[in-house]
């Protein structure tokens, strides 16, 4: 039997696992599995997973063209044996041909399909040499296959609501590797974690978060020192951390919706250290590892069994932060797989939960008190129509205008001097906070601010 290399084995693998069940590839390249792997195979498995991932539309146009029968069916097994060649061939200079091509029969075979090995040869072939006039040649180039590996229905969707040029973006951004950001949980580490090689780099938006290396040293990222979190993400938490209080007293009372995994809860209990941290999550699965994780925080943080829909709290947070389960398209640089499993219909089964959830969040409030209601999504349907459509049913909340909250922000060294700028940039005249993939070094996500009046 031919030698196979562990990174493609394992790539294989994990790319199967997303096509045939509903896994994420996030979760598996997290794996024991991976994590058994050198350093190298490891960081080889993650670009072959991603990478196909998010090239999967445009490699699948590519193949078809060589295939004897372009429209025959072909098993799952073979359609990501033959992407994950075609992705090193067309992507990964690096990568010998017959490297690429060899295991990519070998896949084929223990994969049971002997027969189909010869076709997976001869399109690879091919492939390998058509490798350089099917590689972009400009920027330009690369764009029109940043546009083509994402659904056709998403891009007409956002060119008719951002325009042609943010589109692209969009979908350049779709294409890359999300840069590595960290938050610095204890800033008198930074020396030391430096010296075991992470070379910690200031973000652009927030005082509290790092750049790291893409391909980190070995290192036990714990919650008590530094922890990986797009910044975006770390900006939710932060905003909502920084509310104030219904009472002049100062000790605040928060309402996390959907707390799990956690990561802004760990932010809103850091900059309130003498609050009352109530953390909500539906799966009981998820709201175990939640209880693990925050179980340092002791009595600060209660993590309970709730629906986030239909939560019995009325009246009884200064601060409630909806951060809300959604489709994730300002995600997938990072969740490339979404592209491939979410469908038109999905906007308005999420939207119809997001309501139901906001709603709660409003009634769970005390007056005066804030909501934060956020999503990683793109899509209108997610973000202002759902704040609007509750609005319309909740006459005693309205929308707070974000600006004057992430001015004092900057005054309380929340945030740079020029992640104020760029944040001030993304505000929509509604006074909503919308974060777009390559206009912004974040992930995507929309924020709305709410009070609740009475």
């Amino acid at each position: 039997m031919a030698s196979l290399s562990p990174a493609r084995k394992a790539a294989f693998d994990i790319l199967l696992a997303v096509a045939l069940t509903s896994d994420h590839s996030d979760t598996l390249l997290r794996s024991h599995n991976v994590d058994k792997l050198s350093d190298a195979d490891r960081n080889l498995t993650t670009t072959l997973v991603l990478g196909t991932l998010r090239w999967q539309h445009h490699l699948d146009a590519q193949i078809k063209s060589f295939l004897a029968k372009p429209n025959a069916k072909l098993d799952e097994a073979i359609r990501i044996t033959l992407r994950l060649g075609a992705f090193q061939l067309l992507h990964l200079d690096r990568i010998p041909a017959h490297a690429a091509i060899d295991e990519g029969v070998e896949l084929a075979k223990r994969s049971g399909h002997v027969h189909a090995s010869r076709m997976v040869n001869a399109v690879l072939r091919k492939l390998a040499a058509s490798a350089e006039s099917l590689r972009p040649k400009s920027d330009a180039d690369f764009a029109e296959a940043a546009i083509a590996a994402h659904p056709a229905w998403l891009v007409e969707r956002w060119t008719a609501r951002y325009g042609a040029e943010t589109t692209r973006m969009l979908c350049v951004h779709g294409q890359s590797q999300p840069a590595l950001i960290a938050r610095l949980v204890d800033p008198s580490t930074e020396a030391a974690l430096n010296g075991s090689g992470l070379h910690l780099e200031p973000a652009p938006l927030l005082t509290a978060a790092r750049r790291i290396p893409s391909s980190p040293p070995a290192f036990d990222f714990s919650d008590e020192m530094i922890r990986i979190q797009d910044e975006g993400s770390q900006l939710i938490g932060e905003i909502a951390a920084s509310l104030p209080a219904t009472s002049a007293k100062g000790a605040k009372s928060i309402g996390d919706t959907c707390a799990a995994p956690g990561g802004k809860t760990l932010i809103l209990a850091e900059r309130n250290p003498s609050a009352h941290i109530t953390a909500c999550e539906q799966s009981p699965q998820r709201l175990a590892a939640l209880k693990k994780r925050l179980a340092h925080l002791g009595t600060r943080v209660e993590c309970i069994h709730a629906d986030a829909t239909d939560l019995k709290f009325e009246n009884e947070f200064d601060v409630v932060l909806a951060d809300v389960p959604c489709s994730g398209t300002g995600t997938l640089g990072r969740n490339p797989e979404i592209r491939h499993r979410l469908a038109l219909a999905d906007l308005t089964r999420h939207a119809t939960r997001q309501k139901a959830i906001l709603t709660a969040a409003i009634r769970a409030a005390k007056s005066g008190g804030h909501i934060v209601y956020s999503t990683c999504s793109l899509e209108p349907e997610e973000n202002e129509q759902v704040v609007e459509a509750v609005l319309v049913q909740t006459p005693n909340a309205s929308i707070a205008h974000i600006s004057p909250h992430l001015d004092a922000m900057r005054a309380s060294d929340t945030l740079t001097q020029s992640g104020a700028d760029q944040l001030r940039q993304a505000i929509t005249p509604e006074g909503y906070l919308r974060l777009l993939p390559g206009a912004l070094p974040t992930d995507g996500f929309f924020v709305a601010l709410l009070i609740k009046l009475s």
